[in-house]
């Protein structure tokens, strides 16, 4: 599967960028948060360089305290009913559960690479299903380099309609992540949405109960967005959660997508009201670090994996 970050690379998408301000939380009582949170902290490999198969992936997960690991679409549709209970009972014992899997579908590009990534979307749900994973995600590219926005928009609803409708009949939770970065959205002919309100509108074009968003602390910073923001939602509206920090020395519109920070490494992104905001909506599904940071894509698997979780905990402290 393609992620972001190459699919960017490979279409010379990335821009340089200059300064920013940090914020402060917006909650003045945190104390008020102090109740259990909901939501678990999750191992997703890829999002910091770690090339790990799901089984290594569990271990990592197990080793360093995580709560939920992301989930193999292809490895899981093609494992037999026994491993799957087997890999199950192992997650089980380590007290770890399912975070969320990422589409293999490619939706953003030509007609004919859709219609054969969805010819294979069938059997992936039906393992992912059969595994015990209820939620998928991808995300939206914030420009396009032939479609105006309203022809985008359309092609956008119909074909992640599609996808939709068989992640339901498979009882899977569709999530959509907005791509903040404003140096993204103009780094093409035709920009498309980057904020919440935008991906409301593409939510409720395409129709179907199972779709909603995916939240990531960086675009939700780099869209001009706060805690108000969240709010509007509810548990039911939130499918997956990113938490990464922005750069310093960059203002909010120069930020870079493919330039991060792991969570409270800068304090330019209000990690605290973020996390917040989500206890108070209720929301009780994985977080994961998405830095896209050099630093740690270099490091060896475990280290990147420790450092990461480091990270994390330090964050949930906030409101823990």
């Amino acid at each position: 599967m393609l992620n972001r970050r190459n699919f960017i690379q490979k279409t010379s998408l990335l821009t340089a960028g200059i300064s920013a301000l940090p914020l402060a939380s917006t909650f003045s009582n945190p104390s008020k948060f102090m109740a259990d949170r909901k939501f678990t902290m999750q191992l997703d490999g890829g999002s910091i360089g770690v090339k790990a198969g799901q089984k290594e992936l569990i271990e990592l997960a197990s080793k360093y305290g995580f709560e939920s690991v992301s989930a193999h679409a292809s490895f899981l549709a093609d494992i037999s009913a026994t491993e799957r209970k087997e890999l199950l009972a192992e997650m089980k014992e380590k007290n770890l559960v399912w975070g969320n899997a990422g589409l293999p579908v490619q939706f953003r590009t030509d007609r004919a690479t859709f219609e054969k990534d969805m010819q294979e979307l069938p059997k992936h749900a039906k393992g992912l299903q059969e595994a015990g994973v209820s939620r998928i995600t991808t995300w939206l590219m914030p420009n396009h380099p032939s479609l105006n926005y309203l022809q985008n928009f359309r092609e956008h609803a119909v074909r992640l309609r599609e996808v939709a409708t068989i992640l339901e009949d498979h009882n899977i939770r569709f999530g959509l992540e907005y791509v903040g970065p404003k140096t993204l959205q103009i780094a093409n002919e035709y920009p498309f949405l980057r904020t919440m309100a935008e991906t409301k509108e593409l939510i409720a074009a395409i129709g179907k109960a199972n779709v909603g968003f995916v939240l990531d602390s960086f675009h939700w910073y780099t869209a001009g967005e706060d805690v108000n923001d969240i709010l509007t939602l509810e548990n039911s509206d939130v499918v997956a959660c990113d938490l990464n920090d922005a750069r310093s020395g960059h203002s909010r519109h120069a930020q870079i997508d493919g330039k991060r920070e792991l969570p409270m490494a800068t304090g330019v992104v209000d990690t605290q009201g973020f996390l917040e905001a989500l206890v108070k909506i209720g929301y009780d599904g994985p977080i994961r670090a998405e830095p896209f940071n050099q630093v740690v894509n270099e490091m060896e698997d475990e280290e990147a994996v420790k450092v990461t979780a480091t990270a994390m905990k330090k964050a949930f402290d906030k409101i823990a």
